[in-house]
């Protein structure tokens, strides 16, 4: 089953709720504190149901769970099959390293910068944007869960010149990095711009630390992502993690300059 399908029948069950509690889109907007045209949107199916709004309808409409488990295996079937088991693993990690010289990883990204990366670096356009979108925005919630994973994340500089969704959305985007980066359990470095050739750049990889077991790493590529389970692999994989960590600054500095490059998109 695909994402069309699937909103599809999110989108009829949340008409069918309405219409029988005697509900136009502008009484249900009222009520659960959202538009009549966002409701219009998503029993459209040219927004994907987000879970405030999605948990609100199901409480109002009494729906006793059912639009909850629908918005579920959206961002189930939302995530290419080879991802999703990347998904779990970083869901359970207690602790993700994680290097990206392009952009800003996914769990740190806002709505706007991913909209802009989905439109511009994916083979997804128009309706077709919503539901992977809301599936990377659901992945942030294991950042804000009572026992977060240590986040430790170092970005090229150039993630910060790259201008991805135009001005506005980069200064909302380095704005939000400097607020989540000041958690206790995210870590922000930045490799400054006078660094030359170094391990990083041969591309992007996480390396997350299960409850049990031996670390487990992923790699991205123009295709798919690939998950590294090879001692011998990950193991190499973690002496590139720690000659890029070595290249970047201080938490402190990084936030200044992430602060400072915020205000330049002004």
């Amino acid at each position: 089953m695909d994402r069309l399908p699937m909103l599809e029948l999110f989108a009829g069950e949340l008409r069918r709720l309405r219409t029988k509690a005697g509900l136009s889109q502008e009484a249900l907007g009222t009520q659960i504190s959202y538009s009549a045209s966002l409701v219009a949107s998503v029993e459209q199916c040219r927004r994907a149901p987000r879970e405030e709004f999605t948990v609100r309808c199901d409480d109002v409409l009494h729906g006793e769970g059912l639009l909850v488990r629908v918005r579920e295996a959206i961002l189930k079937e939302s995530l290419m099959p080879w991802f999703r088991e990347w998904v779990t693993i970083e869901q359970e990690a207690t602790s993700l390293c994680s290097f990206q010289p392009l952009v800003v990883p996914g769990l740190l990204q806002t709505e706007g910068y991913a909209r802009a990366l989905y439109e511009g670096a994916s083979q997804l356009f128009g309706d077709q944007v919503e539901a992977p979108l809301a599936a990377r925005l659901a992945r942030q919630q294991v950042l804000a869960r009572p026992n977060p994973p240590l986040l430790v994340a170092v970005l090229d500089h150039t993630v910060l010149e790259r201008p991805v969704g135009g001005p506005k959305v980069m200064r909302e985007q380095l704005l939000h990095l400097v607020e989540v980066g000041r958690r206790i359990k995210v870590h922000l470095h930045i490799v400054p711009k006078g660094v030359g050739a170094y391990p990083g750049l041969n591309g992007a990889f996480v390396i997350a630390t299960p409850p049990e077991g031996d670390d487990i790493a992923y790699l991205d590529n123009q295709m798919r992502g690939t998950i590294v389970e090879r001692a011998v692999d990950v193991n190499s994989l973690r002496q590139n993690w720690e000659a890029v960590r070595a290249e970047a600054l201080p938490q402190g500095a990084t936030l200044k300059m992430i602060s400072e490059a915020a205000e330049a998109w002004t």
